[in-house]
């Protein structure tokens, strides 16, 4: 039974290469969507479905603290053009773009080096994933503190969202990967009051006045 199927896949992508290149990215996203969601016991994992979209569809998330220095950039762009894309863009699906959650310099790559964006037609791979705003910053946070590349200034400003946006400290830290004395560290360098008007201090502390030199 195998054999019967794989030579009717054989057959299939026979007539599929005599498609025009959009058409034939288009089945073959289509295809992978079709393996992915109704054959796959991986289905559950985003990187096994990896579809190609153009560049020019895929947008900058408004909430990233990574920040890539030019010598590291410049290493990123030599990677792909040496060894191509080893690792998809991770993306949430907006209608019609697709919004980054981690791959902003990948991304970046793709769209403007010329090199790169020939070698790929102008089409980036992507994963996609299902979550809601806060979810997503949480799953941006995560990717870059596993890398060690993170902004404390942009990381302070995402914790003081979440906690208006209703999040607690406990959920901040379970999923940010944080223990609560950096929560409460981020908070503090916001500086902002009302992220501890719900806090108790101890009635021992006194406010010392600075005194200008």
């Amino acid at each position: 039974m195998k054999k019967n199927l794989l030579n009717a896949l054989k057959e299939i992508i026979h007539e599929a290469n005599k498609l025009p290149f959009k058409e034939k990215v288009k089945f073959l996203n289509d295809a992978r969507r079709m393996l992915h969601e109704d054959l796959s016991p991986f289905k559950n994992q985003p990187v096994d479905f990896v579809e190609w979209v153009p560049a020019e569809n895929v947008v900058a998330n408004d909430y990233n603290p990574n920040k890539c220095a030019p010598p590291e950039y410049k290493l990123l762009k030599l990677s792909i053009k040496e060894d191509g894309y080893t690792m998809p863009i991770v993306s949430y699906k907006l209608d019609p773009e697709r919004e980054v959650v981690d791959g902003f310099h990948r991304s970046k790559a793709g769209k403007e080096d010329q090199e790169i964006n020939t070698e790929v037609y102008g089409f980036l791979p992507l994963t996609t994933i299902k979550k809601d705003k806060q979810e997503r910053i949480a799953s941006t946070i995560r990717h870059n503190r596993a890398r060690g590349t993170h902004d404390i200034d942009l990381m302070s400003d995402l914790v003081a969202e979440l906690h208006r946006l209703g999040r607690s400290d406990q959920w901040i830290a379970k999923n940010l990967g944080m223990d609560a004395d950096e929560v409460l560290r981020l908070k503090q360098i916001g500086g902002l009051a009302d992220l501890f008007k719900d806090k108790e201090f101890s009635q021992s502390w006194e406010v010392v006045e600075s005194k200008e030199v």
